[in-house]
């Protein structure tokens, strides 16, 4: 299993809660509030106007997600991503979806946490340090954030974020079960059929669970369970009381094997990568900006190279109806590339969009220029097909590989294209994602404008573009130094070479969460 609480001490690695602790709430005051202390299922007071009412405390449900930063198979595992979502979000997700929890709240020790937390909708209780490290049980956190809420609660969904394929109705489930007094915990198990072995002192094999002598038929034997890890369902009562998760009359919410997966190290992170970039296919890219490489995008990857060296390469023409539909509607666009040849910057141009290219740190000009536009990073799509675009998947919420890109872009992909780059790829993807039903007018040609002179140092952008992007550079890109070196590139054909569309109204573009 994940986590390490299997054996908890009771007050082993509890302290008392220090009242200073903030859980950054995104719930409204409410107007019926429950006294300190207060038993979980008593009458609750309301008072509206002078009017003092008492009615029975509805059920209230919690899911707690701990998240420390200091795992050591994975560094800050919690924030690896599968099929282009992060783990613990993927875990906010599956506890939202699930109609009979109230809160989501993440207890960390880490800022990154809390913030991924944060941005995927769910609260953030900040552990003291003296349970955040190997040794604390996942118990004390879940003890300590159900002492800094501001209400009580019936039942607590505590659920680990390393399972990457909850499944909410699973979890409703649980609740349910709870909830209906049937059981005062259920947790999540797989069927398990496995025949069991350990070894003695002596490093003999010892039959556990089963007699070696007698192999019955699967259909013959006693159903057995493997706890998954994924969710456990508690009274909240109870967990306080015993403080352990088990206790009481024990059920289990039985899952199909496909939702057991678990992420202990690199290898199941990989598997379950691999696993979600086949099975989980999105009808809809929901975004609002769309980044894509050239080559092995617009391209197959290959060019033609007469003898004097002169390179080109073959595009789709359909890529560029997809791409206009886009551009008409107000949807920010840019080509961002590492090679730097004049066939980039003229289809840029045809196409109406952005480029920039001769790109080595393609995540620093990425960022630059979603916060340039002031874009959601996670409401932006990236389009690649090698490896050298893994570090703008890292940026974007979108990540999407082209059909044939490497097996690395596509097990980090969270859409794989049915086409492959330079054969519709683009077109695919611009079609997947919605605009709005009125587009904006045409758009004018971009201007080329070279964010370094001659001399190889950043030049001041002109006229309007100077208010739009050379505005934004010592807010937007002063943290982005390394994208443009004061000393000039080794090969000079590799320098960074950036065009800007001019601003146009955008108000057809959906609204930045």
């Amino acid at each position: 299993m994940n986590d390490q609480s299997t054996t908890y001490e009771p007050n082993a690695t509890e302290q008392t809660p220090d009242a200073s602790t903030t859980v950054a709430a995104n719930q409204a005051a409410e107007s019926t509030t429950a006294p300190t202390g207060s038993t979980p299922g008593a009458a609750r007071t309301t008072t509206t106007g002078s009017t003092r009412t008492t009615s029975p405390t509805p059920h209230r449900t919690v899911a707690i997600i701990p998240a420390r930063g200091g795992s050591k198979g994975i560094p800050l595992k919690n924030l690896q991503k599968v099929a282009g979502i992060s783990l613990l979000a993927r875990a906010i997700n599956a506890a939202q979806a699930s109609p009979s929890i109230d809160r989501v709240i993440v207890s960390t020790d880490h800022d990154g946490i809390a913030a991924e937390a944060l941005r995927a909708g769910a609260e953030v209780a900040h552990r003291p340090a003296e349970i955040t490290g190997d040794t604390a049980t996942s118990e004390s956190a879940l003890i300590h954030t159900l002492s800094t809420l501001d209400e009580d609660f019936d039942i607590t969904v505590f659920m680990q974020c390393t399972s990457p394929f909850i499944d909410s109705a699973s979890i409703e489930n649980a609740v349910r079960t709870v909830r209906d007094d049937d059981a005062d915990v259920v947790f999540s198990a797989v069927e398990d059929h496995s025949f069991l072995w350990r070894l003695d002192d002596d490093t003999q094999a010892v039959a556990v669970g089963h007699e070696a002598s007698f192999r019955p038929r699967r259909q013959d034997r006693a159903k057995h369970f493997n706890e998954t890890g994924a969710f456990y369902v508690m009274r909240t009562s109870g967990l306080i009381e015993h403080e352990h998760r088990f206790f009481g009359r024990i059920g289990i919410e039985e899952v199909p094997p496909e939702h057991a997966r678990e992420i202990d190290d690199m290898s199941d992170l990989t598997l379950v990568r691999a696993i979600a970039s086949t099975q989980e296919t999105a009808q809809v890219i929901d975004v609002d900006a769309l980044v894509t490489d050239f080559d092995g995008v617009h391209t197959d990857d290959g060019a033609y190279v007469d003898e004097d060296g002169n390179e080109q390469v073959r595009v789709h023409r359909g890529d560029g109806m997809g791409v206009s539909r886009l551009v008409k509607s107000g949807v920010p666009m840019m080509i961002l590339s590492k090679e730097r040849n004049p066939v980039v910057t003229r289809r840029a141009e045809k196409l109406g969009v952005d480029v920039a290219q001769g790109i080595d740190n393609k995540a620093s000009i990425l960022d630059a220029w979603i916060t340039a536009n002031d874009l959601d990073p996670a409401r932006v799509a990236y389009v690649g097909n090698d490896i050298n675009d893994l570090e703008a998947f890292d940026v974007v919420g979108w990540p999407i590989a082209v059909a044939d890109a490497h097996p690395r872009v596509l097990a980090a992909a969270r859409v794989i294209l049915d086409r492959p780059g330079g054969r519709g790829a683009v077109r695919e993807v611009c079609d997947l994602i919605p605009i709005p039903a009125e587009a904006a007018e045409p758009l004018p040609n971009p201007t080329l404008t070279s964010l370094r002179s001659p001399t190889g140092h950043p030049s001041t952008l002109a006229g309007h573009q100077s208010g739009h992007l050379a505005g934004h550079q010592s807010a937007a890109m002063s943290g982005h130094a390394s994208a443009f070196p004061d000393q000039q590139p080794s090969i000079p054909r590799h320098q960074p070479q950036f065009t800007n569309r001019a601003e146009v109204s955008r108000a057809n573009r959906k609204q930045v969460s």
